[in-house]
């Protein structure tokens, strides 16, 4: 498999990867990335993402180097054109309690498994380790910008983060979630300050376990 990678670095074409695959008598390869390792807040989210062979692939870009609204136009042309897509959640409770690295990895696990239409029988995963399935898979260190399953797969985990902390943001408006998605922003961090977290933070991340305790709002 190694070789198979290392043949297609053509970053001009970021579907070679998915095409080698085929050509090697893979039927359904996927791309598979997360969003929200970082946040104080907030689930994590991951994405699966079987394109299909005939689109243009060369759209899809890693979901942090692009504008919002693009982000946007692009998660609903996956929509339109087919792409095969599931979404994994692991919430900010269960990342307290196994890790927000296995936290991750059980949203992807949880991607795949919630794949509409298909099930891939090849799997690229971005970072450095593979998703806990018996499915063969490789992990692509900075695989956004190697693979366009991959960098449709952050679009659509990324927008379906952000809705997520919209939601929330309506729930705890203190926090300005809309804003800062959750991120270790200066507003953020001011906010948990001033008035402590909430049920929707993350309670065992630097940044807000120092401030368990402090006096809050009566949260529902």
């Amino acid at each position: 498999m190694k070789g198979i990678l290392t043949d297609c670095s053509d970053r001009a074409d970021n579907f070679s990867l998915e095409r080698r695959l085929h050509q090697k008598g893979y039927c359904c390869v996927a791309g598979c990335d997360e969003a929200g390792r970082g946040p104080l807040a907030g689930p994590v989210v991951a994405a699966c993402v079987v394109l299909p062979l005939e689109c243009e692939h060369a759209l899809f870009l890693d979901s942090k180097i692009l504008p919002q609204q693009k982000r946007l136009d692009l998660n609903n042309h996956l929509l339109a054109i087919g792409a095969s897509i599931g979404i994994g959640i692991v919430s900010e409770q269960q990342i307290d309690l196994i890790n927000i690295l296995q936290a991750s990895l059980s949203a992807m696990r949880l991607a795949v498994e919630n794949m509409t239409g298909t099930q891939p029988d090849f799997i690229l995963v971005d970072g450095k380790f593979e998703v806990p399935l018996t499915i063969p898979q490789a992990a692509l260190i900075k695989g956004e910008s190697k693979s366009a399953s991959i960098a449709a797969a952050s679009i659509i985990a990324k927008v379906a983060r952000d809705r997520i902390m919209e939601a929330l943001h309506e729930q705890y408006p203190i926090y300005n979630f809309s804003r800062h998605k959750g991120y270790p922003t200066s507003e953020h961090r001011e906010a948990l300050c001033l008035h402590g977290p909430c049920p929707v933070h993350r309670m065992t991340f630097k940044g807000v376990r120092e401030h368990v305790g402090l006096s809050a709002a009566p949260w529902p």
